[in-house]
């Protein structure tokens, strides 16, 4: 399993990677390899703000469908188009190309509550 070191984690298995105000949001390898094929991603928060730990959207697998949870509190910039055609880019990069949104950070410090690479891991 990976676990980049230049991003946080939350306890529901989302990652934040934060470049200047605005950051990218996924789940983790580990929730992906736990929820199998991921078919369909819905996220119906483009152009809202969303509070830390609320849901911005949900994650289709074949077998479960998973809500996605804000690590911190946002305005939702941006969908990952791409997970359109290929959801599958999810399982495959979750780290990179199967990032879900992008949005602006609202407050700074909450990303302090989150984990890092070596809590998040001793979570599992």
């Amino acid at each position: 399993m990976n676990f980049p070191e230049n991003i946080k984690y939350t306890s529901e298995h989302e990652w934040i990677r934060v470049e200047g105000d605005e950051a990218y949001v996924g789940i983790t390898d580990y929730a992906q390899s736990e929820l199998g094929e991921i078919v369909f991603i819905d996220v119906p928060t483009v152009g809202e703000t969303v509070g830390q730990g609320e849901v911005f959207g949900s994650i289709e697998a074949v077998k479960t469908v998973s809500d996605l949870n804000m690590p911190v509190s946002g305005e939702v910039l941006e969908l990952n188009e791409e997970l359109d055609a290929a959801p599958e880019l999810v399982n495959n990069d979750p780290y990179g190309q199967g990032w879900i949104i992008k949005i602006s950070v609202k407050d700074a410090s909450e990303l302090d509550k989150l984990m890092d690479a070596k809590a998040y891991q001793a979570s599992l």
